[in-house]
């Protein structure tokens, strides 16, 4: 069977020395993870248009979506106030991944939402965000607490686990349709499930589980598990 074709939105970056002008980008880490659990990672073009046939005719050929970390997203989206600490704003990047977040809703194909993916996602259905956490997360690992009786602990199949994670904004109103499944020892919000009666396989986590997961099983399985819910989608088309 071929791989099941997984989505990934590419970032903009200013410098990229390899190809010496603006570039844009996917962390090799990401593309590694979602390669070696299976699937066939495609980088796609943020474009300024954002209408729904137009997001319809470039990505009806996916079986899967993953929304990876980047920049802040912009406050004006969610009715936050603007911080000093913002960084990496573009709007066409936030235009294009509330579109393709809505997109996977909107089609159910199966979406794991990372770090700055996660943000987008609860942006799209509502909800809103805390601009700066008091003590960043940045370059740390936490320890990770999971709800019982969740799709994470079931695909991890763990109760706690250790995560690598790089954010200094989180979650503060949930969306639509959406709960916390995880949490750090500090209470910030680390993973997202919808609800059960939900189609849609989508999981959201706030840290980054392709810095570790060649050598870490819990976040290998989170790969495989985008991968085999694609496979699903795959092979029913």
């Amino acid at each position: 069977m071929s791989r099941p074709r997984i989505a990934i939105p590419a970032r903009f970056s200013e410098t990229a020395a390899v190809l010496r002008f603006r570039a844009e980008v996917n962390a090799r880490n990401l593309i590694e993870a979602v390669y070696a659990a299976g699937g066939e990672p495609v980088s796609i073009h943020p474009s300024v248009s954002v209408s729904e046939n137009e997001i319809d005719e470039r990505l009806s050929f996916v079986d899967g979506v993953l929304l990876p970390g980047g920049g802040d997203i912009s406050p004006a989206l969610y009715g936050g106030a603007d911080h000093e600490d913002l960084y990496g704003i573009d709007d066409v990047q936030d235009a294009f991944d509330v579109a393709v977040a809505s997109w996977a809703q909107r089609t159910g194909r199966p979406l794991l939402a990372i770090c700055r993916g996660l943000q987008i996602v609860n942006v799209a259905r509502g909800g809103t965000l805390i601009p700066h956490l008091a003590e960043p997360h940045r370059h740390v690992t936490s320890r990770l607490l999971l709800g019982a009786d969740t799709h994470l602990s079931a695909i991890t199949g763990q109760e706690a686990m250790a995560i690598s994670c790089y954010h200094h904004q989180a979650i503060d109103k949930l969306g639509r349709g959406l709960h916390a499944v995880a949490w750090s020892d500090d209470g910030v919000m680390e993973a997202v499930e919808s609800d059960r009666l939900d189609p849609q396989w989508f999981l959201g986590v706030q840290w980054h589980p392709e810095d570790t997961a060649e050598t870490d099983s819990a976040q290998k399985a989170i790969f495989a598990a985008l991968v085999d819910a694609a496979s699903q989608v795959a092979g029913s088309s």
